[in-house]
Protein backbone atom coordinates (compact mmCIF):
# COMPACT_ATOMS: atom_id res chain seq x y z
CA UNK A 1 0.00 0.00 0.00
CA UNK A 2 1.68 3.13 -1.07
CA UNK A 3 2.22 5.55 1.31
CA UNK A 4 -0.29 8.82 1.57
CA UNK A 5 2.47 12.52 1.21
CA UNK A 6 0.33 15.08 2.97
CA UNK A 7 2.96 17.76 2.08
CA UNK A 8 1.25 20.34 0.00
CA UNK A 9 2.28 20.83 -3.45
CA UNK A 10 2.59 24.40 -4.39
CA UNK A 11 0.61 26.21 -7.37
CA UNK A 12 2.14 25.48 -10.49
CA UNK A 13 3.90 28.74 -11.82
CA UNK A 14 1.77 31.39 -14.61
CA UNK A 15 4.09 31.92 -17.46
CA UNK A 16 3.71 34.43 -20.04
CA UNK A 17 5.70 36.49 -22.41
CA UNK A 18 6.36 40.32 -21.00
CA UNK A 19 7.48 43.83 -22.16
CA UNK A 20 9.69 46.24 -20.75
CA UNK A 21 6.10 48.06 -20.05
CA UNK A 22 4.63 44.94 -18.32
CA UNK A 23 7.65 44.20 -15.87
CA UNK A 24 6.67 43.89 -11.93
CA UNK A 25 8.24 43.19 -8.74
CA UNK A 26 8.37 39.34 -8.07
CA UNK A 27 8.14 38.35 -12.02
CA UNK A 28 10.85 35.63 -12.34
CA UNK A 29 12.92 35.70 -15.91
CA UNK A 30 15.90 35.20 -17.53
CA UNK A 31 18.68 37.51 -17.13
CA UNK A 32 21.75 37.74 -19.13
CA UNK A 33 24.64 37.27 -16.45
CA UNK A 34 28.59 36.68 -16.98
CA UNK A 35 27.76 35.34 -20.66
CA UNK A 36 25.01 33.05 -19.84
CA UNK A 37 21.79 33.16 -18.96
CA UNK A 38 19.98 32.79 -15.01
CA UNK A 39 16.82 32.89 -13.62
CA UNK A 40 16.30 35.76 -11.45
CA UNK A 41 13.36 37.33 -9.51
CA UNK A 42 12.98 40.89 -9.77
CA UNK A 43 12.87 42.63 -6.13
CA UNK A 44 12.63 46.69 -6.96
CA UNK A 45 12.43 48.75 -10.16
CA UNK A 46 13.61 52.29 -10.60
CA UNK A 47 13.74 54.60 -13.47
CA UNK A 48 17.15 56.51 -13.65
CA UNK A 49 17.97 59.08 -17.14
CA UNK A 50 15.40 57.17 -19.39
CA UNK A 51 16.94 53.86 -18.62
CA UNK A 52 14.64 51.22 -16.30
CA UNK A 53 16.49 49.50 -13.87
CA UNK A 54 15.67 46.57 -11.70
CA UNK A 55 16.85 44.80 -9.00
CA UNK A 56 17.37 40.92 -9.15
CA UNK A 57 18.30 37.99 -6.72
CA UNK A 58 19.34 35.07 -8.95
CA UNK A 59 17.52 31.96 -8.00
CA UNK A 60 19.54 29.48 -5.73
CA UNK A 61 22.64 31.69 -5.17
CA UNK A 62 23.48 33.47 -2.55
CA UNK A 63 21.77 36.55 -1.79
CA UNK A 64 25.43 38.45 -1.96
CA UNK A 65 24.91 38.42 -5.52
CA UNK A 66 21.57 40.89 -6.00
CA UNK A 67 22.36 43.55 -8.27
CA UNK A 68 20.90 46.36 -9.81
CA UNK A 69 20.85 45.69 -14.17
CA UNK A 70 19.34 47.81 -16.70
CA UNK A 71 16.15 45.58 -17.78
CA UNK A 72 17.45 45.24 -21.30
CA UNK A 73 19.25 42.42 -20.14
CA UNK A 74 16.21 40.51 -18.90
CA UNK A 75 15.77 38.33 -22.13
CA UNK A 76 12.10 38.82 -22.94
CA UNK A 77 12.21 36.08 -25.94
CA UNK A 78 11.62 33.26 -23.55
CA UNK A 79 8.36 32.90 -20.76
CA UNK A 80 8.37 34.72 -17.85
CA UNK A 81 6.95 33.44 -14.41
CA UNK A 82 4.31 35.45 -13.08
CA UNK A 83 4.18 36.52 -9.26
CA UNK A 84 1.15 34.29 -7.74
CA UNK A 85 -2.07 36.40 -6.45
CA UNK A 86 -2.41 36.96 -3.08
CA UNK A 87 -4.75 35.30 -1.17
CA UNK A 88 -6.90 37.38 0.86
CA UNK A 89 -6.53 36.26 4.68
CA UNK A 90 -9.69 35.17 6.07
CA UNK A 91 -10.53 37.09 9.00
CA UNK A 92 -11.78 35.80 12.58
CA UNK A 93 -14.48 36.76 14.09
CA UNK A 94 -13.98 38.48 17.44
CA UNK A 95 -14.80 36.65 20.69
CA UNK A 96 -17.45 38.33 22.74
CA UNK A 97 -14.76 38.65 25.82
CA UNK A 98 -12.29 40.28 23.75
CA UNK A 99 -14.97 42.47 22.28
CA UNK A 100 -15.58 43.68 25.93
CA UNK A 101 -12.07 43.93 27.06
CA UNK A 102 -11.61 46.08 24.21
CA UNK A 103 -14.48 48.24 24.80
CA UNK A 104 -13.33 48.75 28.45
CA UNK A 105 -9.66 49.55 27.45
CA UNK A 106 -11.19 52.22 25.05
CA UNK A 107 -13.38 53.57 28.02
CA UNK A 108 -10.10 53.99 30.04
CA UNK A 109 -7.69 55.60 27.21
CA UNK A 110 -8.19 59.47 26.65
CA UNK A 111 -6.77 58.48 22.87
CA UNK A 112 -6.33 55.74 21.35
CA UNK A 113 -4.04 57.17 18.69
CA UNK A 114 -0.57 55.16 19.37
CA UNK A 115 2.17 57.65 20.43
CA UNK A 116 5.10 56.75 18.31
CA UNK A 117 7.58 58.66 20.80
CA UNK A 118 6.65 56.34 23.80
CA UNK A 119 5.58 53.42 22.33
CA UNK A 120 2.31 53.58 24.06
CA UNK A 121 -0.47 51.37 22.87
CA UNK A 122 2.58 49.72 20.83
CA UNK A 123 4.05 47.24 23.22
CA UNK A 124 7.81 49.00 22.34
CA UNK A 125 8.08 50.58 26.07
CA UNK A 126 7.77 46.70 27.09
CA UNK A 127 8.96 44.69 24.48
CA UNK A 128 11.16 41.95 25.31
CA UNK A 129 14.68 43.26 25.02
CA UNK A 130 17.32 41.08 23.27
CA UNK A 131 19.66 39.25 25.25
CA UNK A 132 22.36 40.40 22.66
CA UNK A 133 23.62 43.08 19.97
CA UNK A 134 26.16 44.68 18.26
CA UNK A 135 26.25 42.03 15.43
CA UNK A 136 24.49 39.00 17.21
CA UNK A 137 21.89 37.34 15.12
CA UNK A 138 18.19 38.45 15.22
CA UNK A 139 15.97 36.66 18.22
CA UNK A 140 12.98 38.88 17.36
CA UNK A 141 11.39 39.65 14.35
CA UNK A 142 9.54 42.99 16.10
CA UNK A 143 12.64 45.85 14.94
CA UNK A 144 12.41 48.73 17.55
CA UNK A 145 12.21 52.32 16.29
CA UNK A 146 15.62 52.79 14.33
CA UNK A 147 17.45 51.04 16.79
CA UNK A 148 17.86 47.53 15.30
CA UNK A 149 18.07 46.49 11.49
CA UNK A 150 18.08 42.99 11.04
CA UNK A 151 20.21 41.02 8.01
CA UNK A 152 20.31 37.70 6.97
CA UNK A 153 23.60 36.15 5.14
CA UNK A 154 26.88 35.07 5.70
CA UNK A 155 30.50 35.96 3.65
CA UNK A 156 32.75 35.27 1.36
CA UNK A 157 35.26 37.05 -0.88
CA UNK A 158 33.62 37.03 -4.01
CA UNK A 159 30.74 35.43 -5.89
CA UNK A 160 33.01 32.42 -6.68
CA UNK A 161 35.41 31.37 -3.87
CA UNK A 162 38.97 30.44 -4.54
CA UNK A 163 38.90 26.56 -3.64
CA UNK A 164 42.82 26.65 -3.78
CA UNK A 165 42.81 28.83 -1.13
CA UNK A 166 43.40 27.38 2.29
CA UNK A 167 42.17 30.20 4.31
CA UNK A 168 38.61 31.26 4.35
CA UNK A 169 38.30 33.94 6.65
CA UNK A 170 35.79 34.30 9.23
CA UNK A 171 33.18 37.29 8.61
CA UNK A 172 30.25 36.34 11.00
CA UNK A 173 29.24 34.47 14.18
CA UNK A 174 25.91 33.59 13.56
CA UNK A 175 22.98 31.55 12.22
CA UNK A 176 23.51 28.08 10.70
CA UNK A 177 23.13 25.21 12.68
CA UNK A 178 25.49 21.71 11.85
CA UNK A 179 23.20 19.84 10.21
CA UNK A 180 23.25 15.93 11.64
CA UNK A 181 23.17 14.59 7.78
CA UNK A 182 25.51 16.93 6.33
CA UNK A 183 29.12 14.96 4.96
CA UNK A 184 32.30 14.68 7.28
CA UNK A 185 34.96 16.60 5.79
CA UNK A 186 36.51 13.34 4.92
CA UNK A 187 34.08 12.86 2.41
CA UNK A 188 33.68 16.28 0.81
CA UNK A 189 36.38 18.55 -0.32
CA UNK A 190 36.88 21.85 0.93
CA UNK A 191 36.44 22.97 -3.32
CA UNK A 192 33.07 21.16 -3.42
CA UNK A 193 31.75 22.58 0.32
CA UNK A 194 32.75 26.43 -0.77
CA UNK A 195 30.99 25.97 -4.24
CA UNK A 196 28.14 24.28 -2.12
CA UNK A 197 28.08 27.50 0.08
CA UNK A 198 28.23 29.88 -2.62
CA UNK A 199 25.00 28.43 -4.74
CA UNK A 200 23.22 27.29 -1.76
CA UNK A 201 20.99 30.89 -1.52
CA UNK A 202 19.51 32.99 1.02
CA UNK A 203 19.91 31.19 4.73
CA UNK A 204 17.60 34.53 6.59
CA UNK A 205 14.91 32.99 8.95
CA UNK A 206 12.98 36.40 8.36
CA UNK A 207 11.65 36.42 4.54
CA UNK A 208 11.35 39.55 4.50
CA UNK A 209 15.12 40.03 4.86
CA UNK A 210 15.61 38.11 1.10
CA UNK A 211 13.62 41.09 -0.84
CA UNK A 212 15.95 43.79 1.16
CA UNK A 213 17.60 45.97 -1.39
CA UNK A 214 21.32 47.05 -1.35
CA UNK A 215 21.19 50.68 -0.95
CA UNK A 216 24.77 51.63 -1.71
CA UNK A 217 26.25 51.57 -5.04
CA UNK A 218 30.18 51.65 -4.56
CA UNK A 219 32.34 52.70 -1.33
CA UNK A 220 36.02 54.01 -1.43
CA UNK A 221 38.30 53.62 1.94
CA UNK A 222 41.43 54.70 1.60
CA UNK A 223 43.05 53.51 -1.68
CA UNK A 224 40.27 50.75 -1.80
CA UNK A 225 37.19 50.96 -3.94
CA UNK A 226 34.52 48.11 -3.38
CA UNK A 227 31.29 47.02 -3.79
CA UNK A 228 29.14 46.37 -0.84
CA UNK A 229 27.68 43.27 -0.35
CA UNK A 230 24.26 43.71 1.59
CA UNK A 231 21.96 46.75 3.21
CA UNK A 232 23.18 48.81 5.64
CA UNK A 233 20.86 51.63 7.42
CA UNK A 234 23.13 54.28 5.90
CA UNK A 235 21.17 57.65 5.68
CA UNK A 236 18.58 57.50 2.95
CA UNK A 237 20.09 60.08 1.24
CA UNK A 238 23.43 58.07 0.73
CA UNK A 239 21.02 55.42 -2.01
CA UNK A 240 21.53 57.65 -4.91
CA UNK A 241 25.40 58.57 -4.46
CA UNK A 242 26.92 56.76 -6.85
CA UNK A 243 29.86 56.53 -4.74
CA UNK A 244 30.59 56.87 -0.98
CA UNK A 245 33.40 57.62 0.44
CA UNK A 246 34.41 56.72 4.18
CA UNK A 247 37.16 58.12 6.06
CA UNK A 248 39.50 54.63 7.05
CA UNK A 249 40.64 56.03 10.16
CA UNK A 250 37.42 57.75 12.12
CA UNK A 251 35.25 55.65 9.86
CA UNK A 252 33.10 58.86 8.61
CA UNK A 253 31.09 58.95 5.98
CA UNK A 254 30.36 61.13 2.79
CA UNK A 255 28.28 61.35 -0.24
CA UNK A 256 30.48 64.41 -1.41
CA UNK A 257 33.78 64.07 -2.41
CA UNK A 258 34.44 67.70 -1.11
CA UNK A 259 33.19 67.47 1.69
CA UNK A 260 35.08 64.08 2.23
CA UNK A 261 38.40 65.90 1.44
CA UNK A 262 37.62 68.60 3.91
CA UNK A 263 36.93 66.32 6.06
CA UNK A 264 40.48 64.56 5.74
CA UNK A 265 42.37 67.40 5.59
CA UNK A 266 41.34 68.18 9.33
CA UNK A 267 40.77 64.87 10.65
CA UNK A 268 43.93 64.00 12.91
CA UNK A 269 43.16 60.53 13.81
CA UNK A 270 45.36 57.89 12.32
CA UNK A 271 44.32 54.84 14.62
CA UNK A 272 40.97 53.13 16.18
CA UNK A 273 40.39 55.42 18.98
CA UNK A 274 41.49 52.89 22.05
CA UNK A 275 44.59 51.06 23.31
CA UNK A 276 46.90 49.06 21.60
CA UNK A 277 47.28 45.56 23.36
CA UNK A 278 49.27 43.72 20.86
CA UNK A 279 52.27 44.68 18.37
CA UNK A 280 54.28 43.00 15.86
CA UNK A 281 56.23 43.21 12.73
CA UNK A 282 53.46 42.89 10.18
CA UNK A 283 50.04 43.43 12.80
CA UNK A 284 48.25 45.84 15.62
CA UNK A 285 45.57 45.10 17.54
CA UNK A 286 43.84 48.06 19.22
CA UNK A 287 41.10 47.85 22.49
CA UNK A 288 38.08 49.85 21.83
CA UNK A 289 35.31 50.40 24.63
CA UNK A 290 31.89 50.88 22.93
CA UNK A 291 30.70 53.06 25.81
CA UNK A 292 33.53 55.72 25.61
CA UNK A 293 33.57 55.80 21.61
CA UNK A 294 30.34 55.38 20.51
CA UNK A 295 30.05 57.06 17.29
CA UNK A 296 33.32 55.12 15.76
CA UNK A 297 32.00 51.79 17.30
CA UNK A 298 28.65 52.67 15.43
CA UNK A 299 29.94 53.95 12.37
CA UNK A 300 32.16 50.36 12.47
CA UNK A 301 28.94 48.28 12.75
CA UNK A 302 27.22 50.46 10.03
CA UNK A 303 30.17 49.64 7.64
CA UNK A 304 30.05 45.98 8.38
CA UNK A 305 26.70 45.75 8.00
CA UNK A 306 27.29 46.26 4.39
CA UNK A 307 29.11 42.85 5.12
CA UNK A 308 27.30 40.80 6.73
CA UNK A 309 23.83 40.33 6.31
CA UNK A 310 22.97 37.38 9.61
CA UNK A 311 23.15 40.27 11.10
CA UNK A 312 20.82 42.63 14.09
CA UNK A 313 22.75 45.67 13.80
CA UNK A 314 22.06 47.69 17.37
CA UNK A 315 22.32 51.23 18.24
CA UNK A 316 23.60 50.88 21.83
CA UNK A 317 27.54 49.48 21.46
CA UNK A 318 28.15 50.35 25.24
CA UNK A 319 27.96 46.63 26.39
CA UNK A 320 30.93 45.59 24.07
CA UNK A 321 34.16 45.76 23.52
CA UNK A 322 35.74 46.14 19.82
CA UNK A 323 38.88 44.45 19.00
CA UNK A 324 40.32 45.74 16.14
CA UNK A 325 43.11 44.52 13.58
CA UNK A 326 45.12 47.18 11.86
CA UNK A 327 48.23 46.91 9.35
CA UNK A 328 51.05 49.60 9.64
CA UNK A 329 52.94 51.87 7.45
CA UNK A 330 53.83 55.32 7.25
CA UNK A 331 50.35 57.17 6.87
CA UNK A 332 48.98 55.67 9.83
CA UNK A 333 47.20 52.41 11.23
CA UNK A 334 44.61 50.57 8.98
CA UNK A 335 41.88 48.60 9.73
CA UNK A 336 42.15 44.99 8.75
CA UNK A 337 39.27 43.15 10.85
CA UNK A 338 37.53 43.10 13.88
CA UNK A 339 35.55 40.65 16.29
CA UNK A 340 33.08 42.23 18.88
CA UNK A 341 33.01 40.31 22.45
CA UNK A 342 30.61 41.39 25.26
CA UNK A 343 31.53 42.50 28.56
CA UNK A 344 29.65 40.27 29.96
CA UNK A 345 28.67 37.38 28.52
CA UNK A 346 26.22 35.12 30.62
CA UNK A 347 26.92 32.18 28.23
CA UNK A 348 30.51 32.28 28.23
CA UNK A 349 31.02 33.24 24.85
CA UNK A 350 34.18 34.98 24.11
CA UNK A 351 33.52 36.73 19.86
CA UNK A 352 29.97 38.04 19.21
CA UNK A 353 30.60 39.76 15.34
CA UNK A 354 34.09 39.03 13.47
CA UNK A 355 34.47 40.48 9.99
CA UNK A 356 37.55 40.83 8.16
CA UNK A 357 37.43 43.55 5.48
CA UNK A 358 36.73 42.41 1.25
CA UNK A 359 40.09 44.22 0.81
CA UNK A 360 42.45 42.24 3.02
CA UNK A 361 40.56 39.18 2.68
CA UNK A 362 41.96 35.39 1.75
CA UNK A 363 45.58 36.67 3.18
CA UNK A 364 45.21 35.03 6.40
CA UNK A 365 44.12 37.61 8.89
CA UNK A 366 40.35 35.80 9.50
CA UNK A 367 42.77 33.44 11.18
CA UNK A 368 45.02 35.77 13.06
CA UNK A 369 41.44 37.46 14.50
CA UNK A 370 39.96 34.05 15.85
CA UNK A 371 43.89 32.88 17.63
CA UNK A 372 44.07 36.22 19.19
CA UNK A 373 40.31 35.93 20.74
CA UNK A 374 41.19 32.75 21.85
CA UNK A 375 44.73 34.05 23.03
CA UNK A 376 42.01 36.02 25.10
CA UNK A 377 40.43 33.73 26.74
CA UNK A 378 43.74 32.13 27.99
CA UNK A 379 44.60 35.14 29.85
CA UNK A 380 41.03 35.14 31.28
CA UNK A 381 41.74 31.41 32.24
CA UNK A 382 38.24 30.69 30.71
CA UNK A 383 37.13 28.27 27.86
CA UNK A 384 36.11 30.17 25.11
CA UNK A 385 33.77 29.78 22.15
CA UNK A 386 32.43 32.23 19.20
CA UNK A 387 28.62 32.69 19.78
CA UNK A 388 26.08 30.06 18.48
CA UNK A 389 24.70 29.32 16.04
CA UNK A 390 27.37 30.23 13.18
CA UNK A 391 27.35 31.18 9.52
CA UNK A 392 28.13 28.60 7.15
CA UNK A 393 31.01 30.36 6.08
CA UNK A 394 31.79 31.12 9.72
CA UNK A 395 31.76 27.23 10.63
CA UNK A 396 34.15 26.16 7.58
CA UNK A 397 36.25 29.24 9.39
CA UNK A 398 36.05 27.67 12.69
CA UNK A 399 36.43 24.32 12.11
CA UNK A 400 39.32 24.81 9.69
CA UNK A 401 41.11 26.46 12.69
CA UNK A 402 39.94 23.92 15.61
CA UNK A 403 41.13 21.14 12.86
CA UNK A 404 44.40 22.82 12.58
CA UNK A 405 45.14 23.67 16.44
CA UNK A 406 43.70 20.03 17.52
CA UNK A 407 45.78 17.54 14.99
CA UNK A 408 48.86 20.03 15.90
CA UNK A 409 48.55 19.50 19.11
CA UNK A 410 47.71 15.58 19.30
CA UNK A 411 50.76 15.12 17.15
CA UNK A 412 53.23 17.34 18.88
CA UNK A 413 52.51 16.55 22.64
CA UNK A 414 53.69 13.14 21.97
CA UNK A 415 51.03 11.73 24.65
CA UNK A 416 49.85 8.16 24.31
CA UNK A 417 46.64 9.34 26.30
CA UNK A 418 44.62 12.88 26.16
CA UNK A 419 41.24 13.45 27.36
CA UNK A 420 38.62 16.00 25.55
CA UNK A 421 38.79 17.71 28.83
CA UNK A 422 42.92 18.43 28.87
CA UNK A 423 42.52 19.41 25.30
CA UNK A 424 39.90 22.22 25.97
CA UNK A 425 41.99 23.71 28.77
CA UNK A 426 45.23 23.45 26.70
CA UNK A 427 43.88 25.13 24.09
CA UNK A 428 40.98 27.28 25.85
CA UNK A 429 38.20 25.65 23.49
CA UNK A 430 34.73 24.74 25.26
CA UNK A 431 34.13 20.58 25.20
CA UNK A 432 31.78 20.62 23.25
CA UNK A 433 33.56 22.42 20.83
CA UNK A 434 36.22 19.80 20.85
CA UNK A 435 34.11 16.87 20.92
CA UNK A 436 32.23 18.27 17.92
CA UNK A 437 35.38 18.59 15.98
CA UNK A 438 36.90 15.51 16.70
CA UNK A 439 33.21 13.94 15.88
CA UNK A 440 33.09 15.85 12.28
CA UNK A 441 37.13 14.53 11.54
CA UNK A 442 36.05 10.76 12.29
CA UNK A 443 39.01 10.87 14.96
CA UNK A 444 36.81 9.53 17.66
CA UNK A 445 36.43 5.86 17.52
CA UNK A 446 33.98 3.29 20.30
CA UNK A 447 36.64 0.67 21.65
CA UNK A 448 35.46 -2.54 23.82
CA UNK A 449 33.78 -0.09 26.04
CA UNK A 450 35.45 3.01 25.79
CA UNK A 451 35.57 6.33 23.11
CA UNK A 452 39.29 6.85 22.49
CA UNK A 453 41.00 9.03 19.57
CA UNK A 454 42.62 8.25 16.61
CA UNK A 455 44.80 10.06 14.16
CA UNK A 456 43.66 8.33 10.62
CA UNK A 457 46.77 8.48 8.25
CA UNK A 458 44.78 10.96 5.74
CA UNK A 459 44.47 13.86 8.51
CA UNK A 460 48.42 13.57 9.54
CA UNK A 461 49.27 13.69 5.18
CA UNK A 462 46.79 16.88 5.29
CA UNK A 463 49.09 18.45 8.40
CA UNK A 464 52.01 18.12 7.04
CA UNK A 465 51.60 19.46 3.31
CA UNK A 466 49.93 22.70 5.42
CA UNK A 467 52.76 22.91 7.07
CA UNK A 468 55.14 22.76 3.99
CA UNK A 469 52.83 25.88 2.54
CA UNK A 470 52.86 27.44 5.52
CA UNK A 471 56.94 27.49 5.27
CA UNK A 472 56.55 28.32 1.98
CA UNK A 473 54.01 31.69 2.14
CA UNK A 474 55.06 32.98 5.31
CA UNK A 475 52.12 32.53 7.27
CA UNK A 476 52.10 34.84 10.47
CA UNK A 477 50.75 33.65 14.04
CA UNK A 478 49.77 35.47 16.88
CA UNK A 479 52.75 35.69 19.31
CA UNK A 480 51.33 35.52 23.05
CA UNK A 481 54.29 36.72 24.66
CA UNK A 482 53.36 40.17 22.54
CA UNK A 483 50.12 40.83 24.34
CA UNK A 484 49.85 43.25 26.56
CA UNK A 485 46.96 42.99 27.95
CA UNK A 486 44.55 42.00 31.62
CA UNK A 487 41.02 41.37 31.21
CA UNK A 488 39.11 44.58 32.30
CA UNK A 489 36.99 45.40 35.21
CA UNK A 490 33.87 47.13 34.48
CA UNK A 491 31.17 48.75 36.39
CA UNK A 492 27.45 47.54 36.70
CA UNK A 493 26.46 50.58 34.37
CA UNK A 494 29.30 50.05 31.31
CA UNK A 495 28.55 46.63 31.13
CA UNK A 496 24.30 47.18 30.25
CA UNK A 497 22.14 48.42 27.54
CA UNK A 498 21.61 52.16 26.98
CA UNK A 499 18.37 52.93 25.46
Amino acid sequence: MAGRDDAPTPDPAEKGFATLATLRIGVKAMVEKDGSHRKAEILSMRQRKDTLYVYVHYVDFNKRLDEWIPATRIDLSQEVEWPAPEKPEKKKAPSKSASQKRARAGSRDVSSTPDLLTGKNLNIGKAARPSKAGGKENRSEETPLNLSLTGSEAVSIDGTPKGDSEDVDMADAVDTKLEPQEKMLGDMTREEEIEKLRTSGSMTQNPTEIHRVRNLTRLQMGKHEMEPWYFSPYPESFQDADIVYIDEFCLSYFDNKRQFERHRSKCTLVHPPGNEIYRDDHISFFEVDGRRQRTWCRNLCLLSKLFLDHKTLYYDVDPFLFYCMCTRDETGCHLTGYFSKEKDCAEGYNLACILTLPQYQRRGFGRLLIQFSYELSKREGKLGSPEKPLSDLGLLSYRQYWREVLVELLLESGREAISEFELATLTSMTEKDVHETLLVLNMLRYHKGNWIIVIPDAIVEQHNKRLEKEKIKGVKKIDPAKLQWKPPVFTASSRTWNW
